[in-house]
């Protein structure tokens, strides 16, 4: 089977339960047509015993789109990805970073960094299934092990099954006593584990993930490394991925630079394709313009934006509109009128 080229992974979205489902990244991808997207975390038991459609359909505009999976069974795995790739992921990645004790209850997720000879069974068995590529997302350790030698030996064993990308959340998970919101807070951040494993393994790919949060932060580590992985804040702040492509991928805009009212316009007729075809599944227009409450930030209007679209009186009938409607309010409490001046552009 012939591989698609893909953009390399410079920049990637990270997946987060909840929040990265399809429509979100349908969204995204309306600001960078190259930045890697990631799923939430699907298990292996949710493909393999529940509703596959479900778990793994998305949007042909989604790509390059990758699909993360958790699990520890090397034939569950194996499995999983094979439905994955007929499904046309262009990357499978296998969760061992998660610290929360649901994971942890089905012995997969961040407790798999102490057994890391089951994680490269895991990882032949899933390259031995697919032609596409097999990925792997970590902590630095877990616990107290603060040991760079536990991370490294952890990477190299896994490189010897024939993974060769790496996704380093630069934190421990901590298995017991903090929650996974305080478990991507309160262990310290170590940049530089990230960094000497590149120069360790210079032949591998190396992508670091946690706390990054700015331009500025995103061009430090790529002298270091090969790749950045956003979280929260791509979530958040949605709008500051409308430079990536030009800046990492060298892929200029054609005439004026994209505006945050282009990808409301964009939105609108997504959002009544999906509630044409979902709405007898329960699907709702919050379902979806809820993942775009971040898109004014850092601009005037933005509260007045979020509040109007967080308004269950707005919501209720369901039109799609109320994101256009949304967008008018802000512009108007900005004092901006329908027609921002170029220094006020939303």
């Amino acid at each position: 089977m012939a591989l698609q080229t893909r953009p390399s992974r410079r920049l990637s979205v990270a997946p987060m339960m909840d929040w990265t489902d399809r429509h979100c990244r349908y969204f995204h991808r309306q600001m960078t047509r190259h930045t890697w997207l990631y799923t939430e975390m699907v298990t292996t038991g949710a493909l393999l015993h529940g509703d596959v459609s479900r778990h793994l359909n998305f949007n042909e505009e989604e790509h390059p789109v990758a699909l993360q999976l958790g699990g520890s069974e090397p034939a569950d795995l194996a499995k999983s990805a094979k439905l994955g790739a007929q499904w046309g992921y262009d990357e499978i990645n296998l969760n061992c970073g998660c610290p929360s004790e649901r994971v942890q209850k089905g012995a997969f997720g961040a407790c798999l960094m102490a057994e890391p000879t089951l994680v490269a069974d895991c990882v032949k068995a899933m390259r031995d299934a697919v032609d596409i590529d097999v990925t792997v997302k970590h902590r630095i350790g877990i616990d107290h092990v603060a040991s760079y030698d536990f991370v490294r030996d952890f990477v190299g064993q896994i490189a010897q099954a024939g993974c060769n990308t790496f996704i380093v959340h630069a934190r421990n998970a901590i298995l017991k006593g903090l929650s996974p919101k305080e478990n991507r807070e309160i262990p310290p951040l170590n940049y530089d584990y990230a960094y000497q494993l590149k120069r360790d393994f210079p032949g591998l790919e190396i992508i670091m993930n946690g706390g990054i949060k700015t331009i500025e932060e995103i061009d430090l580590h790529l002298a270091h490394v090969d790749g950045v992985m956003l979280g929260r804040e791509a979530y958040h702040h949605p709008f500051l991925m409308a430079g990536f492509d030009a800046r990492y991928y060298a892929d200029l805009p054609e005439g004026r630079a994209l505006t945050r009212e282009d990808v409301v316009m964009a939105m609108l007729p997504y959002i009544q394709k999906q509630l044409d075809l979902l709405a007898d599944k329960g699907l709702r227009v919050n379902t979806i313009t809820r993942h775009l409450l971040g898109l004014m930030t850092g601009v005037p209007g933005a509260r007045a934006f979020r509040q109007y679209l967080s308004d269950a009186k707005n919501l209720a009938e369901g039109n799609p509109q109320v994101l256009l409607a949304a967008l008018r309010h802000a512009q108007l409490r900005a004092g901006l009128g329908n027609t921002p001046s170029d220094g006020e552009i939303l």
